[in-house]
């Protein structure tokens, strides 16, 4: 996985890195049971490629949802994985569900 994206190991590192951002956040939740696993591998690769393209417009956060629970309740998240875009603290924009390179740029640029 690129330099580029995040992995914080607990609620308050999360915080951190959403404090230290100089803009917008992509966080992805990934969850860890057999079911998400396959789909949050997938991500990881998708991240990592537009985390570098887009290196000077947001921070990218790979978010575990069993590590993070309390950022996963307090965006909502159920499902791994979930892309949520965060400006200023609040989430702007998420979707659900695995995303292809172009489908997660979509997404990005709609609400960037």
């Amino acid at each position: 996985m690129a330099r580029r994206v995040h992995q914080p190991l607990e609620d308050q590192e999360f915080d951190f890195i959403l404090s230290m951002a100089q803009g917008p956040v992509l966080a992805y939740f990934c969850g860890s049971w057999p079911k998400a696993v396959e789909a949050c591998r997938a991500m990881d690769a998708v991240v990592a490629e537009l985390a570098d393209a887009y290196a000077t417009r947001l921070t990218a956060v790979r978010t575990d949802m069993t590590r993070c629970p309390g950022t996963t309740r307090r965006f909502g998240v159920t499902a791994a994985p979930t892309a949520v875009l965060v400006k200023d603290g609040e989430a702007v924009a998420s979707q659900a569900g695995p995303l292809t390179a172009d489908e997660l740029r979509v997404f990005l640029d709609a609400h960037l």
